[in-house]
């Protein structure tokens, strides 16, 4: 089993502090120098509006003030980083995501208002758009993971399931990833494994594309992608993994970059995400 070089830790390092936002700093250093979680939580604050949702380019390509779906999952996964899944601002994200979602139960890709501000060309919408898959199923499994008992969450599962029940013959990456992020945490855990091996072919059939690979949808060990790759593609994907990392220390992204302030963004964000990786798969000790 490859580890990466004993200076990948500290090169990745230096490129944070050269590039990185605060938030990703502050996780960075979480993660891999012991910091407390106190000052990420603070740094997470900043992209909070009054509605309980988030944006203020917590999605980078957002690049707006006002609180859109996808950044809300941004916002789960760090206070579930911080250990904060008890945390307030957990009921205020599902109770924004309550008053936005469509009568069916889900949230949409995206709201009108990201017409009002500067957004990767990627995030259109009509006017009254539909409740979708991504990131509704997304949300739905962090915020089973998080323990949430708000009454959305009911109606979002439900939304998931019957998605499941009928799904259509081509998911994209990021329904499957939605997906695959519901399974691993909705409490129903045989409905889930049933869900899972009906569609097991349909998701490894739509698991890629050329800003996805094998770590997107097996980040741990343990969960559903893992399953759907296995253990040999994965150990592959993690050996060029160790290679991707750049001589300034960072990792990158192989998507569209529209503007030239999100590919540091994006690449601090990615650095942290590929460093956890390599630690959930014990080959980095921090």
């Amino acid at each position: 089993m490859r580890t990466p070089p004993a200076t990948a830790l500290a090169r990745a390092w230096e490129f944070m502090r050269l590039n990185a936002r605060v938030i990703d700093r502050r996780r960075f250093a979480l993660h891999f120098h012991g910091a407390p979680a106190a000052p990420l939580l603070a740094a997470l604050v900043a992209y909070e509006n009054p509605d309980g949702g988030y944006g203020h380019a917590l999605e980078p390509d957002l690049r707006g003030e006002a609180s859109q779906p996808v950044p809300a999952q941004h916002a789960l996964d760090v206070l579930h980083q911080a250990g904060a899944d008890d945390h307030p601002a957990v009921a205020r994200i599902a109770a924004h995501l309550a008053a936005i979602a469509t009568p069916d139960g889900g949230v949409p890709f995206v709201l009108p208002a990201v017409r009002d501000a500067p957004h990767a060309p990627w995030w259109q919408t009509p006017d009254d758009p539909p409740a979708a898959i991504n990131p509704t199923a997304t949300l739905a499994g962090m915020l089973h993971r998080a323990g949430s008992r708000h009454p959305w969450l009911a109606t979002a599962t439900a939304f998931c399931w019957r998605h499941l029940d009928d799904p259509p013959a081509d998911p994209g990456p990021y329904d499957v990833l939605a997906l695959l992020t519901f399974l691993d945490h909705v409490p129903d855990r045989a409905r889930a494994e049933a869900a899972f091996t009906r569609l097991r072919d349909a998701f490894a059939a739509h698991a890629r594309s050329d800003h996805h690979d094998v770590l997107d949808f097996a980040p741990a060990p343990g969960g559903f992608g893992h399953r759907l790759f296995g253990d040999a593609a994965v150990d592959a994907a993690l050996d060029a993994l160790i290679d991707a990392q750049h001589e300034d220390g960072g990792w990158d992204v192989r998507f569209l970059i529209w503007t030239p302030a999100t590919r540091p963004e994006w690449r601090g964000h990615v650095t942290v995400e590929r460093l956890r990786t390599l630690h959930a798969y014990n080959r980095l000790k921090p």
